[in-house]
C-alpha cells in the first residue's frame, strides 16, 4: 500500500508538473517568435534556409545582420562567428540571393572598410533578436549595434567607445553604386545597382538616404578597397565612411529609408515612416504592427516550445512576397516596374516562387489575412500588363527557375475563396495565356505545352526536363482554371478543355509499379524506372514524392491504384520504406535528399514542397487516423523554434504555413476549392480572428501528447463526420469541438460520404 501511494503520489507530482508547463495565454506574441530558427543551415543541409528578418509584415525592406560574404546568398549563418554587416535585404531565399542590398557597419580604431577588415566577433551569448528589433555586441569594435525597422525604413542605434576614431560606413556594393556626403546636412546618399536574378531593366537602382543626429568630423568615400578623399563617387564598387569623437558609452542615432523610384521617393518615405520619431517610438510602433498581426490567431494549452514554435512558424508566413510599392507625395500608390522600368501607378510584390507557396502559404492568407492577397492579385494584375506574363517566381522581376503555371492556383484560390474587388477578367485572360503558350524563359507560361496539349503529357525524350512533373501540376492547374471559370460563369465551350486536361495525370501512371512514370513521345514507357530516382522526369523528388500530386482528383489516384484499401497501404509505404535514393540526375546528393535521408521517415520528405500534403490523403481513402498520427510526428518531430528547427528549405512561408494549419487542425488539399482537410489540432484552444471580424474556436481540452486522434468533432454544437470543414461556412464563424483520445477511431470519417472533393466524383 506505501509503495503504491508513493507511486500515485509521485504520478500526481508529474502529471501536475506537465500541467504547469502548459501555457494558458499568451499575450505578447511577437516575444514568442524566435528569427533565428532555421538560421543555422548550410548550402549542403538546409535546417531551414532562413536570416533573422527585422522587419513589419510585408515589408518592402528587411534588415538582417550579415555573417556571409558580400554577394552570398547565405547572408547569416548560426555557426558563423563575425558580423561583416548590417544588411537592407529583399532575399527570398539563398538559392534566389538578394537584389536592392546595401550594407552598414560600426567600426572603431583604425579606419576599416573593407568586408573581411570591418568584420567583428560576436557571440549570441550578446545578441538580441526579434521581429521588430535586433541588437548585438560587436567586440572587435567595443561598439553595440541596435536597429527597429518600418515598411521602408529602419532606425540605427550605435553606443560607441570613448573613442576619437568613431566610423560608421556605408557599402553599396559591387556592379555598379553611387554615394554623396553632405557633411552640412549630415546625410548621406546613394544607391546600388546589385541584383542576383535578371536580367532587370537597366535603370533599376534601390536608392537610400541616411541621416545621423551627429556632426561629422570626417567623410570620405571608397572603392572596392581603396579610400578616397571626394564626397562623391560613382564606380562599380562604392562607399562612404563619415567619422565621429565620441564618449563612452554615447549613442550616436542613424535614420535610413530607401525607394525603388528616386531619391526624392526615398526622402518622402523617410519623413511619413520615421519622422521625428525617436528610435524607442520606431521600436513600439514596430512591436505593436507585428503583435497585432501575429494576435489573429491565438494559441492557448500549449507547452512552452509548442507556443514558440508556432509563433516563430506564424512570423514566417508574414514577410513573402513583400511590397515593391510606394506611396507618393499625392499618397497615390505607384511602383517601379521590375519589367519595363516605368513608374507606374498601382500595387506592385515580389519575392515568391509559387511552386512552394501555392499550396499552403496563398491559401492560408486567403483564410486569415485576405486584405493583403487583395493587394498581391492586383499586383500581380500589373505583372501581366507590364511583362506579358504572369511570375511563376518573382525576384524582383521574372525568374527563371522552377516549373509549373501555379500562378493559376494562386489566382483561383483567392476568387474561390472570397476575394472581390479587383480585375478578375484580366487576371482570367492571363491565366487562359499562360496556360496555351510557352514563355520568353522555361520559367514562364507553360513549357512543353505543345506537346502537353496535343498528347496530355510532357513526354521524356523530346529535351523538356522534369517532364512527368511538369504534366502533373499542369493537370491540376487547369483544374484551378477549370474552378475558376465556373465561378466566372465562363461557358462549356471556353472552360471545358481545362475539365478534359485535368485528368491528363492519367496519362503517366503506370499500373505495373502503381506510381506516376515519364513516358516517350510514341506512349512507351520511360526506361529504365527507378521510383527512388530524383530529379530527371521529376523536379526535387522522385516518383514517390509526384505520385500524390493529383490534389485535384485524389479519388481517381485512388481507384488507378486499384481502391481505398490499395490506396492507403501505398501511403503506409512511404513510412515504412527505407529513405533510399538515387541522385545520378544530379551527379550528386542534393540537400532535399540528404533532408529526407537523415530525417528517419522513410521516403516521406517533408523538408520539400512535392509531397507535403500527403498525409492528408488518408482522409480520401477511409484512414483519417493514420493522417491525424503523421500529422502530429510531423509536427512535433520536424519543427521547432531553434536555429535547426526546420527539416529543409523553409521557403517563403510555405513550411511554416503547413505547421499553423496542421496546428489548427486542418490543411488545404486542393486549393482552388472550398474545403480543408481533417488532421488533427495540436492546442487545446485555438482563436482565429478573421478580418470580417468573426471568429473559429477550435477547442481540444483533451488534447496531450498521447490524445492525439480525433474521436470525435461538434461543428456548432452538432456531430460532425465528415473529413472536411467548409472555408466559405468558417467565414460564418464557427466553434468545433474536438475530442481527442489516445486511441484511435476506426469507425469515424471511413463513410465515402465523409471524403473530401474529388473532382471524379462530380456528377
Amino acid at each position: 500500500m506505501i509503495k503504491k501511494s508513493l507511486l500515485t503520489a509521485f504520478g500526481l507530482a508529474c502529471a501536475q508538473l506537465l500541467s504547469a508547463q502548459m501555457v494558458t495565454k499568451v499575450t505578447d506574441p511577437v516575444e514568442w517568435v524566435n528569427p533565428l530558427m532555421g538560421t543555422m543551415s548550410k548550402p549542403d543541409l538546409s535546417n531551414g534556409n532562413t536570416y533573422p528578418a527585422v522587419a513589419v509584415p510585408w515589408g518592402m525592406n528587411f534588415w538582417t545582420p550579415q555573417t556571409g560574404k558580400m554577394g552570398d546568398g547565405w547572408a547569416y549563418r548560426y555557426d558563423a562567428d563575425k558580423i561583416r554587416g548590417f544588411k537592407q535585404t529583399h532575399q527570398p531565399s539563398p538559392w534566389m540571393n538578394d537584389y536592392g542590398q546595401f550594407a552598414i557597419m560600426p567600426v572603431t580604431g583604425k579606419l576599416r572598410f573593407e568586408q573581411d577588415e570591418r568584420a567583428s566577433w560576436f557571440s549570441h551569448k550578446a545578441e538580441v533578436s526579434k521581429p521588430y528589433y535586433y541588437s548585438v555586441y560587436l567586440a572587435d569594435h567595443d561598439v553595440t549595434t541596435e536597429l527597429v525597422p518600418t515598411e521602408r525604413a529602419a532606425q540605427f542605434r550605435f553606443t560607441f567607445p570613448k573613442s576619437d576614431s568613431s566610423y560608421v560606413v556605408i557599402d553599396a556594393l559591387d556592379r555598379g553604386s553611387y554615394v554623396k556626403i553632405f557633411p552640412e546636412q549630415r546625410k548621406i546618399i546613394g544607391y546600388t545597382t546589385k541584383y542576383a536574378r535578371g536580367p532587370l531593366p537597366k535603370n533599376f537602382k534601390n536608392y537610400f538616404v541616411i541621416y545621423f543626429d551627429k556632426p561629422f568630423l570626417l567623410g570620405k568615400t571608397w572603392e572596392k578597397n581603396k579610400l578616397k578623399d571626394g564626397l562623391e563617387l560613382e564606380s562599380d564598387h562604392s562607399g562612404a565612411v563619415v567619422g565621429f569623437k565620441t564618449a563612452d558609452g554615447e549613442k550616436v542615432n542613424m535614420k535610413v529609408a530607401s525607394s525603388f523610384i528616386s531619391f526624392e521617393q526615398a526622402e518622402l518615405n523617410l519623413k511619413r515612416e520615421v519622422g521625428s520619431d525617436s528610435f524607442e517610438t520606431t521600436k513600439a510602433k514596430a512591436k505593436a504592427i507585428w503583435n497585432k498581426t501575429l494576435s489573429r490567431i491565438s494559441v492557448e494549452g500549449g507547452t512552452i516550445d509548442q507556443m514558440r514554435t508556432f509563433y516563430s512558424c506564424l512570423y514566417r508566413t508574414l514577410f513573402f512576397p513583400n511590397k515593391l510599392y510606394e506611396i507618393d507625395a499625392n499618397n497615390k500608390i505607384m511602383h517601379w516596374s521590375p519589367y519595363n522600368g516605368q513608374i507606374l501607378p498601382g500595387y506592385m510584390f515580389a519575392g515568391t516562387g509559387f511552386w512552394d507557396t501555392f499550396r499552403a502559404l496563398y491559401p492560408f492568407l486567403n483564410l486569415v489575412y485576405p486584405s493583403i492577397n487583395k493587394e498581391m492579385q492586383e499586383g500581380l494584375i500589373n505583372d501581366y500588363k507590364e511583362g506579358g506574363w504572369l511570375p511563376e517566381w518573382s525576384s524582383p522581376g521574372y525568374a527563371n527557375i522552377m516549373i509549373g503555371n501555379n500562378s493559376a492556383s494562386v489566382v483561383a484560390d483567392a476568387y474561390i475563396k472570397g476575394l472581390r474587388g479587383y480585375d478578375i477578367e484580366t487576371l482570367w485572360k492571363a491565366l487562359k495565356h499562360g496556360a496555351n503558350n510557352e514563355g520568353p524563359i522555361a520559367a514562364v507560361g507553360r513549357n512543353g505545352v505543345k506537346y502537353y496539349n496535343e498528347l496530355g503529357y510532357v513526354p521524356f525524350d523530346v529535351k523538356v526536363n522534369e517532364n512527368a512533373a511538369k504534366t502533373l501540376e499542369y493537370a491540376y492547374d487547369d483544374f484551378t482554371i477549370y474552378q475558376l471559370g465556373k465561378a466566372l460563369g465562363k461557358p462549356e465551350s471556353e472552360i471545358g478543355i481545362y475539365k478534359q486536361r485535368a485528368m491528363n495525370y492519367k496519362n503517366l501512371f503506370d499500373p505495373s509499379s502503381g506510381l506516376m512514370r515519364a513516358k516517350n513521345k510514341d506512349g512507351s514507357w520511360q526506361t529504365p524506372f527507378s521510383p527512388f530516382k530524383w530529379g530527371g522526369a521529376f523536379t526535387e523528388g522522385n516518383s514517390w514524392h509526384y505520385t500524390w500530386s493529383v490534389f485535384q482528383d485524389v479519388a481517381g489516384l485512388a481507384k488507378l491504384m486499384g481502391g481505398n484499401q490499395k490506396f492507403v497501404q501505398k501511403l503506409d509505404s512511404v513510412f515504412s520504406m527505407p529513405p533510399v535514393f538515387d541522385e545520378s540526375a544530379y551527379g550528386g546528393v542534393i540537400h532535399e535528399i540528404r533532408e529526407m535521408q537523415i530525417a528517419n521517415m522513410g521516403q516521406y520528405a517533408h523538408g520539400n514542397q512535392p509531397i507535403q500534403h500527403m498525409i492528408y490523403l488518408y482522409n480520401y481513402g477511409g484512414a483519417p487516423w493514420k493522417a491525424q498520427y503523421w500529422v502530429r510526428e510531423t509536427m512535433d518531430r520536424m519543427y521547432k523554434a531553434t536555429p535547426d528547427g526546420y527539416c529543409g528549405d523553409e521557403d517563403n512561408g510555405q513550411t511554416s504555413a503547413w505547421y499553423v494549419f496542421s496546428a489548427m487542425g486542418f490543411y488545404p488539399v486542393t486549393p482552388a476549392t472550398d474545403q480543408y482537410v481533417l488532421g488533427a489540432p495540436l492546442f487545446k484552444k485555438v482563436t482565429l480572428t478573421l478580418e470580417n471580424g468573426k471568429k473559429v474556436v477550435i477547442n481540444a481540452p483533451a488534447n496531450s501528447d498521447t490524445n492525439k486522434y480525433v474521436n470525435g468533432l461538434k461543428y456548432n454544437a452538432k456531430p460532425h463526420g465528415k473529413n472536411w470543414l467548409s472555408h466559405s461556412s468558417l467565414l460564418k464563424g464557427a466553434t468545433l469541438d474536438f475530442d481527442m483520445k489516445a486511441t484511435p477511431n476506426k469507425q469515424r470519417g471511413t463513410a465515402k460520404a465523409d471524403f473530401p472533393y474529388s473532382m471524379s466524383d462530380e456528377k
